[in-house]
């Protein structure tokens, strides 16, 4: 099993040296840092287990470094502050902006050893970062989302999410969702025609999200009315969200008029990434830093000047879904110490060859030049327009299964199962 990681930060030499040997003494990985600026940069690379912080620093107190962590996402695991000039006030500061507990100097060897084996207990329960809307950046049209969603967040009415695919409504909705309450991404869509009311029961005081409203049946679109009806009984936040024009479908025939009314009492708009670019830079970053801490890759690579500009300028049809793709791949195939431009342009040329084709085979799909045979029986002749139409998202995507599986609006599984009867490799 590999040694606990613990993160001395103190301007004290003495101190940081006695810890590192007591703690390595009891079997753990210990790394020293003398002030924020050096805490800040691990914390950056890696996610210790726990943090002992001193208080009274230098260039940047431990409570001003704890509350940055707290605001970036970064304070997923336990700190301990540390000081030999502790009061209450400062105790009870520290504990409500997040800190585990509170050790003052000197520190007796029995209390440090009890309260580092405590915290490292409680550290397991916590969960690891991700991206949240405080990851979308400090924008003045993101700073305006977040003051929208505070305003709609004291009430329990339903709300619709509206804005192109892949723009972050789950953050959004998120964002609405009371910690250690029920949670739901509701993708089985047949719940809410079959067990609307269950629904309500299994998640009382939480919250369901529906991530595509259009891809409700008639059936299920009354049964999600029905579900919002009931919601309030069972104190359940409803949130839908959708990329399409819900009045013009209103019109075809398409959608529930008495649904859309329902639907349209609270609304917000979310924005496209190309609405605040300005944020891109900073959305780089906080996805990269998400892969360390899921442990998706073994280090944080900083991005370079010159790849963030070209992140910055490049075109983000796929808003997020398609960024955090362009991250995750830059991170797992970048050979230097640095993210370069050569790797932004290496992996985007690579993106607009997928998009390329998959514009291909939509233009086909429209009529121009059509790939299939429409003399064969109809189901080889469906299969054949399955095979584009998955090969089209999977292109679009660069292969990342999941947000494949996201906007096909099928269950994995399904989606694995559908590829393998279709021939369609999906590795290599």
């Amino acid at each position: 099993m590999t040694a606990r990681q613990v993160l001395v930060v103190d301007d004290e030499v003495g101190i940081r040296e006695l810890l590192h040997d007591i703690l390595q003494d009891e079997g753990y990985q210990v790394r020293l840092a003398e002030n924020a600026a050096e805490a800040r940069e691990m914390r950056q690379q890696v996610r210790p287990d726990l943090v002992l912080l001193d208080i009274w620093m230098p260039d940047c107190d431990g409570i001003s470094l704890l509350k940055e962590w707290g605001n970036g996402g970064l304070l997923t695991m336990p700190v301990v502050m540390m000081s030999g000039h502790g009061t209450i006030d400062t105790a009870v500061e520290a504990t409500r902006i997040g800190a585990f507990d509170f050790l003052e100097k000197p520190i007796a060897l029995q209390k440090l050893l009890k309260t580092v084996n405590a915290a490292l207990k409680y550290g397991e329960q916590l969960p690891k970062s991700g991206m949240s809307l405080l990851s979308l950046g400090k924008g003045a049209v993101i700073t305006e989302l977040k003051q929208r969603l505070e305003q709609v967040s004291f009430s329990s009415a339903p709300l619709l999410l509206i804005g192109e695919k892949g723009c972050g409504a789950e953050l959004c909705a998120r964002f609405l969702h009371d910690e250690g309450t029920p949670w739901v991404t509701l993708t089985e869509y047949q719940r809410l025609a079959e067990a609307p009311i269950e629904l309500l029961e299994q998640h009382a005081e939480g919250l369901i999200f529906i991530p595509e409203v259009v891809g409700l049946n008639k059936t299920e679109q009354r049964g999600l009315f029905l579900l919002i009806t009931k919601a309030e009984k069972y104190s359940v936040r409803i949130v839908c969200a959708t990329s399409h024009a819900l009045p013009k479908l209103v019109e075809e025939g398409q959608f529930d008029s008495q649904l859309l009314q329902t639907l349209s009492a609270t609304t917000l708009s979310i924005p496209s990434l190309d609405d605040h670019r300005e944020d891109i830079p900073d959305l780089a970053r906080a996805m990269a830093l998400m892969m360390v801490e899921t442990n998706e890759v073994s280090s944080y690579r900083e991005f370079d000047i010159a790849a963030l500009n070209a992140l910055r300028n490049a075109n983000w049809s796929g808003n997020l879904t398609q960024l955090d793709s362009v991250i995750r791949n830059l991170m797992q195939t970048s050979l230097g110490e640095k993210i370069s431009l050569n790797d932004v342009h290496r992996v985007l040329e690579q993106f607009s060859a997928f998009n390329a084709s998959a514009e291909q085979a939509a233009e086909a799909l429209n009529g121009h030049q059509l790939p299939i045979n429409l003399d064969l029986p109809l189901r080889e002749a469906r299969d054949a327009f399955e095979r584009i139409y998955f090969e089209h998202h999977i292109a679009k995507v660069g292969k990342n299964m999941s947000r494949v599986a996201e906007n096909v609006e099928l269950e994995r599984t399904h989606l694995y199962r559908k590829l393998k009867q279709l021939g369609i490799k999906t590795k290599g």
